[in-house]
């Protein structure tokens, strides 16, 4: 059997040395190939590893599983003795002289391709052990001149990767009596550079990264390739296709960007190949056997729309009695709408805890006492960390992270109309933000996946179980000179935990909290600028997009047009606003407020720049009025450009109704602010001209009218309560 054996190796050999093609047949068959790797503990990089091994159907076999790590952090510093320990103690249990052994790292490596080819690789180098190879010579810079000089590629042997036959790799590691806290890189370096040794095992380093890729001092060099439905990493330098990708050293983030693409996780032809893989499906459960899920909600700074922050808390799909809220309060101006909330609703959910702002504790520390609510409470499977800021449009997005069953996973949310996002898919230098290649094509929707990241920040869920195993640090949010954040994220990736971002779903966005003033009652009605999107939503009639398809447009009189333009909020914001300014005029024809000091038609009213309203009226009746205007009355464009623009009020023993009158504009809009019926009796408006009138006015509907020369108008007598109108004399 040994004579066979020997005769097949050197047949291999000989058809190689002569490049004979009659002799394909003897190239190395795959069963002949064992991967071996050292993990001592299961990790986010291990898993990966298995699973890029597993597509390729490598034979892994995984050597001290349950021992504990002594090696020291060989990553930054000399270690890693611990793996030639086990490794030498594995090839002493073999006796297949023909067998080819793979020694690679796993935490930080992925296959780009098969056995196949790595063995076609591997006989075409020549030698009986290959080592990866690498442009830094570490740990010892002295020995430098001791390697051999190459004609073309890199120079210095990299320890986390080699394949070689059986009997030369024992060979290799047979004088190993080091520590398990000493340098293997420096071993493996010795017997290379020992012209005698490195004749005897027979040993070369694949310089041009046929086979091996060490990212670290290659990353300019490395790049992906997508082709006929494959993704591979490409070494630009040397135009070769490596099999094996290694993040060594400082690169791991490196390697999780590469990883999100080898081994075919996501390609232009199929997109996410992996996304749904190993899920956990919640359909198959009753509510009551949901996992508990502590929600974190963080107020930290005045921010817009925080009632309807809670209103969509309210609506998501998930079992109240199955979620638990931690709430930090460092914003005094939102108590009160989170006071209503809890008043209204807090009964639903099992359990709520409340830091207030008189507590004065700050971001990091809340974030801290949050997590730590999860971490021990039994009950607890999740954390779901929520910024105020965070819009969840998806009422499924509890429910979507929990079945993706990752450590810690986002939804992407992302600021309307910019590209700015919860996610960084890169990093600097120095750990701040730096944009990947994919970042656009992810934000944009143009590849939908879900994506290994290195921040994250706004809204995530991450499993509890981490917090009891990996991440017990009870200050994880903690640090002298990262925000809370940025400190998090670190102390996760330095566990090597992996965080995930979906943009598999619409979930949501995130507000604008820039400038937010809190010197108005609702103060939300300013945000048209700021935050347009959310703006539209809460103040805009939900009809109001069906417009022109929908004919939702009627004609009560001639030239006159009458449609849904703002919500009910809308409605009560404005006329509360106005109340709470105040200052009503009297309703006199001596008005200080307008040029030349003279009313012909006065009224009961607060003008929109009294209450600094005027830009963003303008900016309202430009993004809203002016289409309809266009649409209604062709030919004509509109600046909406206004010189009056105000809120009338109109009570029995106040002011009933106003004269008829021509308006100074070249068309009107007068905005119903509230009901008739209900808030007031009678009110309306009467076209002479046409004796036609508008006499039961719906709240949030805008009649639009010619305002000179043909329709002269009035206004009907109020006879009961309040009336209340927005009125705006456009193009004047």
């Amino acid at each position: 059997m040994r004579l066979w054996t020997f005769l097949s190796v050197s047949l291999v050999l000989f058809c190689e040395l002569f490049s004979l093609t009659h002799c394909a047949e003897q190239r190395i068959r795959e069963d002949k190939l064992l991967v071996l790797t050292v993990a001592t503990k299961e990790t986010d990089g291990f898993r990966r590893f298995l699973g890029s091994a597993k597509h390729f159907n490598y034979t892994v076999k995984v050597l001290g599983r349950g021992e504990k790590w002594e090696g020291g952090g060989y990553m930054s510093a000399p270690g890693g003795g611990q793996k030639v320990r086990l490794l030498k103690a594995a090839l002493e249990e073999m006796k297949a002289e023909d067998k080819v052994i793979l020694f690679i790292d796993s935490f930080d490596v992925v296959f780009a391709s098969g056995p196949k080819e790595l063995l076609k690789k591997f006989q075409q180098a020549k030698h009986k052990v290959v080592f990866s190879s690498e442009t830094l010579i570490w740990p010892d810079r002295h020995l430098e001149d001791k390697h051999p000089h190459v004609r073309e590629g890199n120079r210095f042997l990299g320890s986390g990767g080699f394949i070689g036959y059986l009997p030369n790799v024992k060979e290799m590691v047979s004088d190993w009596t080091g520590k398990d806290n000493d340098s293997d890189q420096l071993f493996f370096t010795k017997v290379y550079i020992d012209p005698a040794k490195r004749k005897s095992v027979n040993i070369t380093l694949d310089t041009k990264c046929r086979l091996f890729q060490n990212l670290h001092g290659a990353l300019d060099e490395v790049v992906l390739k997508f082709e006929d439905g494959r993704v591979r990493a490409r070494n630009v330098l040397y135009d070769t296709l490596p099999v094996i990708i290694h993040g060594n050293g400082p690169t791991k983030l490196q390697i999780n960007y590469l990883g999100n693409y080898i081994p075919n996780t996501w390609t232009f032809e199929t997109g996410c190949t992996v996304c749904n893989e190993d899920l956990r499906p919640l359909t198959a459960l009753k509510e009551s056997e949901y996992p508990m899920v502590v929600i974190g909600i963080f107020i930290e700074q005045p921010t817009p729309f925080v009632s309807v922050f809670f209103e969509r808390l309210l609506k998501l799909q998930y079992p109240k009695d199955k979620l638990k809220l931690f709430i930090h309060i460092q914003e005094p101006h939102h108590v009160p709408q989170v006071s209503l909330f809890l008043k209204e609703h807090g009964r639903l959910y099992q359990d709520i805890k409340v830091i207030q702002p008189q507590e004065v504790i700050d971001g990091a520390e809340a974030r801290n006492l949050g997590v730590d609510m999860c971490r021990k409470d039994k009950d607890c499977e999740f954390f779901f960390s929520l910024d105020i800021e965070v819009v969840l449009k998806n009422e499924n997005t509890l429910k979507i992270l929990i079945e993706q069953n990752l450590p810690i996973v986002a939804p992407m949310i992302t600021r309307a109309g910019r590209l700015w996002s919860n996610f960084w898919g890169a990093l600097s230098a120095e750990g701040y933000y730096a944009r990947s290649e994919d970042y656009v094509d992810i934000v944009q929707g143009r590849r939908m996946g879900v994506w290994n990241v290195p921040y994250l920040s706004s809204v995530y869920l991450m499993k509890a179980s981490l917090l009891r195993s990996e991440l017990t640090d009870h200050e994880l949010f903690t640090s002298q000179i990262l925000d809370p954040d940025m400190a998090y994220c670190h102390n996760v990736r330095s566990k090597g935990i992996f965080m995930y971002v979906s943009n598999v779903h619409t979930f949501g966005r995130i507000l604008s909290t820039e400038n937010y003033q809190t010197s108005h009652l609702h103060n939300d009605l300013w945000q048209i600028f700021q935050n347009p999107v959310d703006w539209q939503e809460r103040y805009i009639h939900e009809n109001y997009t069906y417009l022109m398809k929908d004919k939702l447009i009627e004609t009560p009189c001639p030239d006159v047009y009458w449609f849904p333009i703002f919500s009910d909020v809308a409605c009560d914001h404005i006329v509360e606003e106005m109340e709470h300014f105040g200052k009503w005029s009297g309703g006199g024809n001596t008005d200080v407020r307008i040029q030349g000091g003279y009313e012909n038609v006065p009224t009961i009213d607060i003008h929109m720049n009294q209450i600094n309203f005027e830009k963003e009226w303008h900016k309202f009746l430009l993004d809203f009025i002016a289409p309809v205007t266009e649409k209604m009355y062709p030919g004509y464009y509109t600046k909406a450009q206004f010189e009056l623009a105000f809120v009338v009020r109109y009570k029995p023993d106040e002011q009933p109704l106003l004269r008829p009158h021509h308006d100074a504009s070249t068309f009107t809009i007068n905005l119903a602010l509230n009901e008739g019926g209900r808030d007031y009796q009678g009110g309306g408006c009467r076209f002479l001209r046409y004796d036609c009138s508008v006499s039961a006015p719906r709240k949030g509907w805008a009649i639009m009218h010619p305002g000179r020369l043909t329709h002269y108008h009035e206004g009907l007598p109020t006879t009961a309560g309040v009336r209340y109108i927005a009125v705006s004399f456009v193009d004047p």
